[in-house]
């Protein structure tokens, strides 16, 4: 009873000035809120780089050329075309635990059908790609390795491009000039979305890599190879085995740095959410100052209450109140003051989201750790700058605080 009695006191003491409360508990309100949004959108940007690199495929290893130094300049990623069809060969025939590869040529072309033109990705890849990648078909067939022997002029096209040359029409069977030289579309995918990078994965057009390097692109090196593991325990040691075989096969001596590449889906995830990660680090630094202010102005409150409440402190122990009594009165007014601002915050916060969500599209999670993770910093705060006043409070001389005018 008397717990209950005791907040009943906070609160009709927390009314009186209903204005001060308001701005006392507009720090708390303020923090917690950012707090929330903060996490929110921080998970749901993770969730959806997830998502992307989910859509990689499983188990994937990305072999780049290039990442070479040249006159103390790094060329980069896919700036020189360092890999072989051999490679792949070589790849396939000595390391066990792959169980998919493709080689990779990519460029941007231009696509045209009918009267209609569009600009687009080109990528030459095997058969194997669409396993590795689990890009599953909308309509009609995907090409064949007899079409990558032929060098047959075969393609599957993206949603997008599909839609840009075609409109509502299905493009498989269609005739679509890619560079000015005919293919035949042979299928079109399911829709991906946009990629780690930002780009639409949907915009591609897909054909045979021997067909991409003899008829389109004219280029007898490969800008990357996709390669899938067995299983995800084996993916460290398959990246190692690559490296080394990569290594010997270009005679790249020790300490020299490779003219390639080798990433896995862990690394791409890492370096993808590196930025958002600094981000969400640095709003959360500014709501927790919001979070410090507001707990300032709770202690700078609490402080003014205790000189105006002298007098009704005095006569409180007058009639009988220790000490503990009324350090508990006010330290359960500090605490209630915290709490609520704590839960209007979380509000605020949900319904930030919501509308961060809703009108700029941005993807927002927030979980329940993060609401009770806030609500219990906002309480703590209370306890943290509340004691000091509420245990000055408890040390008035009752002689002096009957005197006090």
């Amino acid at each position: 009873m008397r717990f209950f009695a005791t907040i009943k006191i906070a609160l009709r003491a927390l009314r009186r000035n209903k204005l001060r409360t308001v701005l006392t508990m507009l720090g708390i309100i303020i923090g917690v809120g950012a707090v929330i949004i903060t996490v929110g959108i921080g998970n749901g940007a993770k969730a959806q780089i997830e998502a992307q690199i989910a859509s990689l495929g499983q188990n994937v290893i990305l072999i780049f050329s290039g990442n070479v130094t040249r006159s103390g300049i790094n060329t980069g990623w896919g700036s020189a075309g360092t890999l072989t069809v051999e490679d792949v060969e070589a790849i396939r025939r000595e390391i066990d635990s792959i169980t998919l590869i493709s080689p990779e040529i990519r460029q941007i072309g231009q696509v045209g059908a009918g009267n209609q033109n569009w600009s687009t990705q080109l990528l030459g890849e095997a058969p194997d790609y669409f396993e590795i990648r689990q890009w599953r078909l909308a309509d009609g067939a995907l090409f064949t390795e007899q079409d990558v022997r032929s060098a047959n002029k075969v393609c599957v096209v993206g949603k997008t491009v599909a839609a840009q040359l075609f409109g509502g029409e299905s493009p498989v069977g269609q005739i679509i000039r890619v560079k000015n030289v005919p293919f035949i579309i042979v299928g079109t995918l399911l829709p991906k979305g946009l990629s780690v990078m930002g780009t639409d994965q949907d915009d591609v057009v897909i054909m045979p890599y021997t067909s991409a390097m003899k008829r389109v692109m004219g280029v007898t090196t490969l800008r990357g190879i996709n390669v899938q593991a067995a299983s995800e325990r084996q993916l460290a040691e398959t990246q190692r085995q690559l490296t080394d075989l990569l290594r010997q096969r270009h005679r790249i001596q020790p300490g020299r740095d490779d003219d390639f590449n080798v990433r896995n889906q862990q690394e791409i995830a890492e370096a993808a959410t590196a930025t958002s990660k600094i981000m969400a680090v640095f709003l959360s630094i500014v709501a927790g100052v919001s979070l410090v202010v507001g707990g300032i102005g709770i202690m700078n409150i609490m402080l003014v209450s205790v000189t105006e409440r002298t007098r009704e402190i005095g006569i409180r122990m007058a009639v009988g109140a220790r000490g503990r009594d009324i350090l508990l009165q006010f330290l359960t007014e500090a605490i209630t003051l915290s709490s609520l601002g704590g839960l209007l915050g979380i509000a605020l916060g949900l319904g930030g989201s919501k509308i961060l969500s809703t009108t700029q599209g941005w993807p927002t999670l927030t979980s329940t750790s993060s609401i009770v993770m806030a609500f219990l910093f906002s309480a703590g705060v209370g306890v943290f700058f509340g004691f000091y006043p509420a245990r000055k409070a408890s040390l008035l001389d009752p002689i002096d605080a009957l005197r006090y005018e």
